[in-house]
């Protein structure tokens, strides 16, 4: 369908930010026949983060993307198992994920500088090296009646203006986007978890390819690994994400949203837990390199819509992750816009249609993640018992606990069953005009 304006359609749709989300949108444009650019704040991309999963919904999308199993396969490992084990080592609750689960698709653990650097190296085969401007910081926007002036500042520190058809900003947490959509937003929000995060290698266990969190609701370990286990060694990269909840009265005082830190800067948290069938000392004192994060999100905002801009990803919902699904609805959400598009064509009506799918149901994701989540099982387990138990069924019978989980994961979008008789997203036959 042609915009409703026609001088629109001969501009790009410009995209802060190179992330998970934005490239995401690149090639789900791309594979409509609309032209864009991505502009992103740093000179070079690089593999950098820590692990995350990717839910089977975001891996339907990149399935329709034209990313198969072959290439996720090299960057990540197909996850089994998502599991919760109390901190007396007895099990609370265990499910299979992916195609186990009977998805149509599986859900990938992955290291998200891989997966970043995957959608990258697609994005400059398919749509050339012009279409990332790196060292070009997105500051602002201005809404015109032929689209939007998008504000920038390159790599020199020089002011530049570019017109744009649309402005779509998944620019993160510090989005200079929404702090201009949103001038009276409240600051970040910090519940006060911290997370201490690192990599290991170590001897998978369960089914070789489990998450597993361990603990109480306020003070757990998770891990998982990222990579099969080698075949001579037995040995797989282990990700994992050591987490106590603090006295958060007077705010993050660090001034680092994302630091590296010493072993024994937070080791002490953990060095009576012992168990027979992982050996957490070691996991913890395995890692070369530890970084230490608040767990942290923002208020959801009314709408993510201005005009002929609009937010996605961590811009508009960034999200505790508690449910590992961040990184997912940013690649859901580039495929729902691109759909919008497909249907009202290159103007803000498209977005204002993305803007009333997504805004409310995801900002209540943001508020259920801030809830804990999936691991709301461990806090009504505490409510319940203190958190120690000798049968869970006694004081926590099972179909409570699958309660509790299938109300998640319809909120999240990724209900089996829902998910697996779903349309897709984006039919590869329909471009827009």
């Amino acid at each position: 369908m042609m915009s409703d304006n026609p001088n629109q359609n001969s501009l790009p749709v410009i995209i802060a930010g190179g992330g998970i989300g934005g490239l995401t949108l690149a090639l789900t444009l791309e594979q409509i026949g609309i032209h864009c650019v991505i502009y992103e704040s740093v000179s070079e991309l690089k593999p950098l983060g820590v692990g995350i999963n990717i839910q089977p919904n975001a891996v339907r999308e990149l399935y329709d993307l034209g990313l198969d199993a072959t290439q996720l396969d090299k960057i990540g490992l197909q996850t089994k198992e998502w599991a919760l084990v109390g901190l007396n080592g007895k099990e609370v609750y265990c499910e299979p994920r992916g195609t186990d689960a009977g998805y149509h698709w599986p859900q990938y653990s992955v290291h998200r500088g891989k997966l970043q650097m995957l959608l990258y190296h697609t994005v400059l085969e398919r749509l050339g090296e012009e279409a990332i401007q790196t060292g070009h910081k997105v500051t602002g926007y201005q809404n015109t009646d032929q689209g939007v002036t998008v504000h920038i500042t390159n790599k020199e520190g020089e002011p530049l203006e570019v017109q744009g058809a649309l402005l779509v900003a998944a620019d993160g947490l510090h989005s200079a986007v929404r702090a201009q959509m949103h001038l009276s937003q409240p600051p970040i929000h910090w519940g006060g978890a911290v997370m201490w995060r690192g990599t290991t290698q170590a001897k998978p266990i369960r089914t070789g390819a489990s998450f597993i969190g361990l603990g109480t609701h306020h003070h757990r370990i998770v891990f998982y690994p990222i990579t099969p286990a080698d075949p001579v060694t037995g040995l797989a990269t282990i990700n994992w994400i050591a987490e106590v909840t603090m006295d958060n009265s007077q705010g993050w005082t660090s001034g680092d949203w994302n630091k590296q830190v010493d072993l024994e800067d937070f080791i002490h948290h953990f060095e009576n837990w012992d168990y027979d069938w992982v050996d957490i000392q070691g996991l913890l004192r395995g890692a070369t390199e530890v970084f230490e994060y608040p767990m942290i999100d923002r208020d959801p905002i009314p709408t993510w819509v201005d005009n002929n801009v609009a937010l996605m990803g961590d811009a508009a919902h960034i999200m505790y992750p508690t449910g590992s699904n961040g990184a997912s609805q940013a690649i859901v959400d580039a495929r729902i816009l691109g759909a919008a598009l497909l249907e009202y064509g290159i103007n803000n009506s498209a977005l204002s249609a993305f803007n009333k799918q997504l805004c409310e149901p995801i900002s209540n994701v943001v508020l259920r993640n801030r809830g804990a989540g999936p691991f709301v099982i461990l806090n009504e387990l505490d409510k319940r018992c203190g958190g120690i138990f000798e049968d869970i069924e006694d004081v926590f019978p099972e179909a409570d606990r699958q309660e509790l989980m299938a109300n998640y994961k319809a909120a999240a979008g990724y209900a089996v069953d829902a998910l697996n008789s779903a349309p897709p997203t984006i039919k590869t036959s329909k471009q827009v005009a």
